[in-house]
């Protein structure tokens, strides 16, 4: 496997990651059912090659941080799944979140974040959800060191990965940023704010300005992390008390079932993020990744329609590592028009 080295190995040392795959993937249950007559949450399916989304995210996650220092989240009731326990198998044990259900990614977010306050206070730490489409890995993971740079240099700092749209989609979340002129000197821009799945004449037109998808690809320290929270979902933050106290302790899974019992789903886009635009807006920072094929597969439309730009709709194509090496023909109208690599 290909790493990411920095050049001052002492700034790596707090690097962690956390890996999203709590969701039930309830939009692609279709297509899922299609395949294989059962319902597999999405990201533990092999869509593209010959891992499954979570094992390409956590593969292409290893590029820049070790297997010991990736937390990823799951659901109780995926382990009912032969195969999520197989891909879980792999993992450090320590490293494996299991919440008792899905609550949306405020929840995802924080309880692993807990375990690392208590592993690691000083930690700077990624998020990345397991459901992205990502061709060009070894590009997007070099975006990603660059926003530990950034942090790293200015731990106030919270950097989101913006991904520079090729249409209008109005199904994406879009951050609308200053600066486009005259980003940083890090490259980065500040946000000014966050738009949900616009129209599409408003998706058109923030695509016109400079505005990018949102990602929720982001890199942060685990108190500033902790600290964006507390203000922004208090009422979330307040409940998860006892799950901090109970981590590493014997009843550390019946506390966290107790308080799950009663937890009320919360977005971490609009619960955190979109209030730390208002809030704390010179902090929140955006980094534009440009010159990478990305696509959040939320919907069955999105992977059939990303499996035939590569042609690959009724095959199995090759690992998006191999397909990176090879050209791809792109529109001149920066339209995503992947040349087929599979005759």
């Amino acid at each position: 496997m290909k790493h990411l080295k920095s050049n001052d190995p002492a700034r790596t040392a707090d690097r962690w990651g956390i890996v999203l795959s709590g969701g039930n993937g309830t939009r692609l249950r279709d297509l899922v059912y299609q395949r294989r007559a059962d319902y597999l949450p999405k990201q533990y399916l092999n869509f593209i090659g010959k891992r499954s989304m979570l094992e390409h995210t956590l593969h292409r996650a290893e590029k820049l941080i070790p297997a010991q220092k990736l937390l990823t989240v799951i659901a109780k009731e995926h382990l009912q799944f032969k195969d999520v326990r197989r891909q879980i198998a792999s993992r450090p044990q320590e490293c494996v979140i299991v919440q008792p259900e899905n609550k949306d990614t405020g929840p995802g977010i924080l309880l692993p974040l807990l375990h690392l306050q208590k592993r690691n206070p000083a930690a700077v730490v990624t998020v990345f959800p397991s459901d992205h489409f990502i061709l060009e890995e070894v590009l997007f993971m070099q975006h990603v060191e660059r926003a530990f740079r950034i942090v790293e240099s200015d731990p106030s700092r919270i950097v989101l990965l913006g991904m520079e749209p090729n249409e209008p989609d109005p199904e994406y979340g879009y951050i609308l940023s200053s600066g486009i002129d005259s980003p940083d000197f890090d490259g980065s821009r500040t946000v000014e704010m966050f738009v949900e799945k616009p129209s599409a004449d408003s998706a058109n037109m923030m695509m016109r300005k400079g505005g990018l998808w949102n990602t929720l690809v982001l890199v942060v320290t685990c108190q500033t992390l902790l600290q964006a929270i507390e203000r922004a979902i208090p009422d979330l933050y307040q409940s998860f008390e006892p799950i901090r106290d109970a981590i590493g302790m014997p009843d550390e899974q019946q506390v966290i079932e107790r308080v799950y019992q009663k937890l009320p789903s919360h977005n971490f886009s609009k619960g955190v993020l979109e209030i730390l635009s208002f809030e704390n807006r010179q902090n929140l920072r955006v980094l534009p990744v440009q010159g990478v094929t990305w696509k959040d597969w939320g919907t069955s439309d999105r992977v059939s329609k990303t499996l035939r730009q590569l042609g690959a709709a009724d095959c199995a194509p090759p690992e998006p590592a191999a397909l990176e090496r090879r050209p791809l023909r792109v529109s001149s109208g920066r339209n995503l028009a992947v040349a087929r690599t599979i005759r």
